[in-house]
């Protein structure tokens, strides 16, 4: 598996854009291309949007025994949601946003 590619089910749920990630990642690897050509880029771009919607009706209607524990979220998703934090905040509440991550990182430690 591409190393890219992430756990989105988790804790929290994964949001569109990890989503969106993840499928994008997926399409580069299975055909070859980390940018498509012109010529590719529209059928490129649906196959990304095909994979993160069957993704996330997947994600979405995944049924689980009562008492079973989803996996803890992945390290990586703890990080790129930090750095979505701190692009889209600025001065103290990106300082506040980053203190948030710090803790989750180490609650996320604790627990595994």
């Amino acid at each position: 598996m591409c190393r890219s590619i992430v756990i989105l089910r988790g804790e929290e749920p994964a949001t569109d854009d990890e989503v969106r990630a993840a499928a994008l990642q997926f399409i580069r690897k299975i055909s070859g291309q980390r940018a498509p050509s012109r010529s590719n880029q529209e059928v490129f771009d649906r196959a990304v949007t095909e994979v993160a919607d069957a993704s996330r009706r997947l994600l979405d209607e995944l049924v689980f025994p009562p008492g079973a524990r989803p996996p803890a979220m992945a390290p990586s998703r703890i990080v790129a949601r930090e750095k979505a934090l701190a692009r889209t905040s600025s001065g103290a509440s990106g300082a506040a946003a980053a203190g948030a991550g710090a803790a989750a990182r180490t609650e996320h430690r604790a627990s595994t």
